[in-house]
């Protein structure tokens, strides 16, 4: 048996300032490219605003899990982080958001496919948005 690691960057784009955005499908080319049947692929956010999650893709779910989070967090409350803003960003709230989501997943892959459930799909969270370029890293430790 052997190990083999496979990397890759996603680049993506997010045009709101809470937005759900569908992976699932790059993610799945990406893996189709490596060749690998079987093994362990973890996707990951290397931003502190930014969030990786797994459910269901259902358009109404998607909005109803944005406007919760703008409850949960309002952009414009009264933050300590944000009178002293480390990027001229007023973002306490994003980073708030990310403290109750994962920056990863990590997904078996089997038979040279993401093995997830029949509802499920693999989303980036935008919590700080707009912004014109967020990575997502793929990183997938393959054994054959």
């Amino acid at each position: 048996m052997s190990t083999r690691i496979f990397t890759h960057r996603l680049s993506v784009e997010t045009t709101q300032p809470i937005e759900i955005l569908d992976i699932t499908e790059p993610v799945r080319a990406w893996l189709r490219t490596t060749g690998v049947t079987q093994g362990l692929l973890t996707v990951m956010s290397p931003h502190t605003t930014a969030r990786i999650t797994i459910n269901e893709r259902e358009a109404e779910l998607q909005r109803d899990m944005i406007r919760w989070l703008e409850a949960l967090a309002p952009a414009d409350a009264d933050y300590g982080h944000n009178r002293a803003p480390v990027d001229d960003r007023l973002n306490a709230h994003a980073h708030l958001l990310g403290l109750f989501m994962n920056a990863s997943e990590s997904i078996p892959v089997a038979d040279m496919t993401l093995d997830l459930g029949g509802w499920q799909s693999l989303f980036f969270v935008e919590l700080d948005g707009p912004r014109p370029h967020r990575d997502v890293k793929l990183h997938l430790i393959a054994v054959e």
